[in-house]
């Protein structure tokens, strides 16, 4: 399982995507002279007092959830590849609508304030994973051919 190659680009995918629960996604410096931050848990204004919400993103943390078991359900389908083809492409759909919601929150919320939000590298980490799930797709399409060219050979 761990020897092929589609398993540790499988692998890497889900790293980056965990990541994710734990790091900002973007800041903001308002127009207002407040501090704004954007995380898994929500958009908060960060001043004196403390740290206020702002807005809610819930899409956002079933979306990675879902990316998260479909990652960890595709490395283990790895004696169907066929399975593990179809897994692999629901998880591309679900990394894609992460990055959307990513791009509409950041969107959204600079607006709301009336500053200029600027995303970190962490951002870009779905569109890394994505990536990597395609790799994975192919190394898996190579592997199953390979297994049908052995069976017609006997």
């Amino acid at each position: 399982m761990i020897q092929r190659i589609q398993t540790l680009y499988l692998l890497l995918a889900l790293l980056l995507t965990a990541i994710l629960i734990f790091v900002p996604f973007a800041e903001l410096a308002g127009t207002d002279g407040v501090n704004y931050m954007f995380d898994i848990s929500g958009i908060f204004r960060y001043n004196s007092t403390g740290k206020t919400i702002l807005l809610n993103t819930w899409p956002i943390i079933f979306m990675i959830s879902i990316a998260l078991l479909l990652q960890t359900t595709t490395i283990f389908q790895y004696k169907n590849r066929k399975r593990q083809i179809k897994l692999s492409y629901l998880c591309m759909v679900s990394l894609f609508v992460l990055k959307a919601l990513l791009y509409y929150y950041t969107w959204s919320s600079s607006h709301l304030t009336g500053g200029d939000m600027q995303a970190r590298l962490f951002a870009e980490f779905p569109t890394v994973a994505l990536i990597l799930v395609f790799l994975a797709i192919l190394g898996i399409r190579k592997d199953e051919n390979l297994v049908k060219s052995i069976d017609r050979i006997r």
